[in-house]
């Protein structure tokens, strides 16, 4: 029953995400934000903690690399891969300053941070995209239905209805995949 009753929450979840028309819109203004960027040879940088490092790191490789066929590579990269960095910045400085250094040192202008964050609430993630926000970057958060830091810190904030870490972290990498699909056919599209 609970395997059962997990796969009928995480279906649960989407439909109510995709019932507020509001979500669409937030999604397809974040891939156009994301579109232009790419066009003006910009960047998108991602960063989470745990599940969500994880999902940055997925929705990076899925532009940089491809996503459903071959076309150039985008310029995405998750903060964390470095792990070199990481442990140094966390043991040096604080844990809570491992993202907003890289992004002192490479965000530009222009370039956008996706924060994720299932809490809305994550030191790192806050703290990047406060340094994001210096630097003139526009910034992008995916949380859950809490109220959060990110919510009014980020310039666009999209919300999964649910408290579920689980359940926010499977719509999260909907959302990412959703985003990563439209940008590619719309910079990249396939004659007929």
């Amino acid at each position: 029953m609970g395997i059962l009753n997990s796969i009928k929450e995480s279906i649960a979840t989407k439909e109510q995400f995709l019932n507020d028309n509001n979500n669409i819109n937030l999604i397809q203004k974040v891939a156009d934000h994301c579109i232009t960027t790419f066009k003006n040879n910009g960047k998108v940088l991602l960063c989470g903690n745990g599940g969500s490092a994880s999902d940055a790191q997925h929705i990076a490789a899925e532009l940089s690399g491809r996503f459903n066929y071959d076309r150039d590579p985008l310029y995405a990269e998750a903060l964390h891969v470095n792990s070199s960095y990481v442990t140094a910045v966390a043991n040096d400085y604080s844990y809570d300053d491992i993202y907003s250094r890289m992004i002192k040192a490479a965000g530009e202008k222009n370039d956008i941070l996706i924060g994720i964050s299932t809490s809305g609430n994550s030191a790192n993630v806050v703290n990047a995209v406060i340094e994001a926000k210096k630097q003139g970057m526009l910034t992008f958060g995916l949380t859950g239905s809490k109220i959060g830091k990110l919510d009014d810190l980020v310039d666009i904030c999209i919300k999964v209805p649910s408290k579920n870490t689980a359940r926010i972290q499977e719509t999260h990498i909907l959302i990412g995949h959703v985003i990563c699909e439209e940008i590619e056919t719309q910079l990249f599209p396939r004659s007929k």
